[in-house]
């Protein structure tokens, strides 16, 4: 790392000030190449159909593989589907995003306890540890913190990618999709592609960091006047985007309302038992 910064400073700002969207935001004291590549961040959900070879796979997975993980228990797997009726029946799953197929590649990341066990049963062991929620923190933890390095890592090869929350609407049917064991829980999949130019998004503004950045201690009253201009700025950004007008806190609230908001999400104590979780 040099002391010279990457790139103009202004062009540093312009990035910061997109991902809240503030014009009144100073340019950054410091910069970089790293940087510049999580403030770029944005969602792709429209993808040319060339393929994600298997050397940049090999590269995402090791960048993966680089996150930290608890006590080194290396938690968490990943399956990656290229196989277009694979991805056909995944979709429908996955709230019927249209992009699943889309994408040339789509990955779902694993929580993975049976790793462990089958370990534990190779030298003729047994191990209760892994009946315990703590274990499935870990494991989601775990998965979370390689998935966020894969997306940096492809976004600086010049890929795109977008989450799919989605996997956990119906976690047995891709279980069974997958040929998941017991103990392995799909926490969410990952479709990876080259942009389509044709087709460009946008940098999507997140809450001002006076809301979710705390001195000390939490808060609870520092955020309602900047909530209330959040609302402006993303409603102002979904009328650039063509998208359904919608006020964010509003939205935010109705995601939440009900059980059945949630997607089929609220059944996860039962699913998980399915998927061999004891939760003790």
């Amino acid at each position: 790392m040099t002391d010279t910064p990457y790139r103009p400073n202004d062009a540093a700002a312009d990035l910061l000030r997109q991902r809240y969207r503030d014009p009144g935001l100073a340019a950054p004291e410091e910069w970089n190449p790293v940087l510049e590549t999580l403030l770029e961040h944005r969602s792709v959900r429209a993808f040319l159909p060339d393929p994600v070879s298997e050397a940049r796979l090999a590269m995402i997975i090791a960048a993966a593989s680089s996150a930290a993980t608890s006590s080194n228990l290396q938690t968490w797997s990943v399956v990656a589907v290229r196989d277009p009726a694979r991805k056909a029946r995944l979709r429908p799953m996955c709230a019927n995003q249209a992009h699943i197929e889309e994408a040339p590649l789509f990955l779902v990341f694993l929580a993975d306890l049976a790793r462990i066990e089958a370990i534990a049963a190779a030298k003729g062991e047994t191990v209760e540890g892994t009946e315990f929620l703590e274990m499935l923190f870990i494991g989601i933890v775990d998965a979370t913190l390689a998935a966020q390095n894969a997306v940096v890592a492809l976004e600086s090869l010049g890929l795109g990618s977008v989450y799919i929350g989605g996997i956990r609407n119906h976690p047995e049917q891709v279980a069974a999709e997958l040929g998941l064991p017991p103990h392995v829980f799909p926490v969410f999949g990952l479709c990876i592609g080259t942009p389509d130019p044709a087709r460009p998004t946008a940098i999507k503004p997140r809450l001002p960091q006076s809301t979710v950045l705390h001195h000390e201690q939490y808060d609870e009253g520092q955020a309602t006047e900047a909530l209330a201009a959040y609302d402006a700025r993303m409603s102002a950004f979904q009328s650039e985007q063509a998208m359904p007008p919608e006020v964010w806190s509003r939205r935010t609230i109705s995601r939440v309302r009900t059980p059945a908001a949630l997607t089929g999400r609220d059944r996860m104590r039962a699913a998980l038992a399915n998927l061999g979780f004891a939760l003790r």
